[in-house]
């Protein structure tokens, strides 16, 4: 999986991209946060559920019925406090949502994404995995590995997103 704050990569610059007119504050605060819901399936290790578990990491938190029905929810009981209509609510943070299985999958470790949950308890992994997958521990982040997956993360995430939160800025600015 790539780090917390790299998935938080996709609604920040799409949502800076596009301004605040059309990504208001609170909408890009709900985004970040989504974007990052799915990991608190890590949880479930101090309960004993097994990585394969369809409630273990990268089970049921990453699936599309997860990413399509959460922002659903969010955008219903939030709707006056995002500042936007309830279509771009929902499109946002469901973009955002469905961003962070999508990262998962083209991690180069795991047992792959439970996207088809609750049809299917299979795993997915993308064709090619190209970002590190990241340690849990922090002390392992100033290991050579961890050098390796802050670049990975910076080239294969933050980069093509700082690339399109700079077109998207500059189409705005038309």
């Amino acid at each position: 999986m790539p780090t917390i704050i790299t998935h938080a990569a996709v609604p920040l610059c799409l949502g800076l991209g596009l301004g605040s007119k059309t990504i208001p504050p609170r909408l890009l605060l709900a985004g970040v946060a989504l974007a990052m819901l799915p990991d608190a399936d890590v949880l479930a290790f101090k309960f004993g559920v097994a990585y394969g578990n369809i409630f273990g990491h990268r089970g049921f938190t990453h699936s599309l019925l997860f990413a399509f029905v959460v922002p659903i929810l969010v955008t219903w009981l939030g709707r006056r406090w995002l500042n936007a209509s309830l279509m771009r609510c929902w499109a946002f943070l469901t973009v955002t949502l469905l961003s962070h299985s999508l990262l998962d999958s083209i991690t180069s470790g795991g047992k792959g994404v439970g996207w088809l949950w609750p049809w299917s308890d299979e795993r997915f992994l993308a064709p090619w995995q190209v970002i590190k997958a990241a340690p849990f521990a922090l002390s392992r982040y100033m290991t050579p590995y961890g050098h390796q997956v802050i670049i990975s993360e910076l080239l294969w995430v933050w980069l093509p997103g700082v690339v399109v939160m700079g077109v998207l800025w500059h189409w705005r600015r038309r």
